[in-house]
């Protein structure tokens, strides 16, 4: 059992803004799929998620950033699942279970999620201000990983180490994602999202201390 400080409950407010923005995303990412990012405007997004032009602008400067919500979502869902992790387990094993429940894609609504994804890392190629919010994306889940890193490995942990497990793990997932989305390639099975991450993991952290397995 994990001995990280447990987060406090979000008030009503907060919830119902991490709502709203998700509606907002979601309703991005369709728009995106069926339009294209030159084909949607702000104004399209902000009537198919039912909230106002200005409620859009409140929380995202421009089209593209409206589906970082969306692309965070997996990063959260795996670092909490690792986080659940006993203190001093082994790392690598953890990391795998961890990125392999979160992407597995179990009920219609997580193979959703994975579709979605896909269509939205596909229009990033064409676009220079969407793959820039998927790195930014990533380079946030990258930092928050840190202190989930810390307390598993326990007290002396060298901090460049903690550093190159959290790159590592998390550009397994991008990578795994990146080359699922540019694949015709199931949500499950071979070459799924889940199979691919652990298998770009244990290639990158061989040469990572913090990573290398015990045994």
């Amino acid at each position: 059992m994990s001995t990280q400080s447990p987060t406090p409950p979000l008030s009503l407010t907060e919830r119902r803004k991490l709502a709203t923005q998700l509606e907002i995303a979601h309703a991005a990412a369709a728009l995106f799929t069926e339009h294209g990012t030159e084909g949607t405007t702000a104004e399209a997004i902000a009537g198919r998620a039912g909230v106002a032009l200005r409620t859009f602008y409140r929380y995202f400067r421009t089209k593209q950033d409206a589906v970082a919500p969306l692309l965070a979502v997996g990063g959260e869902r795996w670092r909490a699942l690792l986080a659940a992790s006993r203190p001093g387990a082994d790392l690598p094993k953890a990391l795998e279970a961890a990125i392999s429940e979160a992407l597995a894609a179990r009920d219609p609504a997580a193979a959703d999620g994975l579709r979605q994804a896909r269509g939205l890392l596909r229009a990033a190629v064409d676009d220079p201000a969407l793959r820039a919010v998927w790195y930014r994306v990533n380079q946030e889940s990258e930092e928050r990983l840190r202190p989930v890193l810390e307390t598993l490995a326990g007290p002396g942990a060298p901090a460049l180490h903690i550093r190159l497990a959290a790159a590592a793990a998390t550009d397994a997932i991008r990578v795994a994602l990146e080359t699922w989305a540019e694949s015709d390639a199931d949500v499950t099975g071979p070459d799924s999202p889940a199979e691919l991450a652990v298998r770009c993991l244990r290639e990158l952290v061989g040469g990572t201390g913090l990573l290398t397995r015990s045994g």
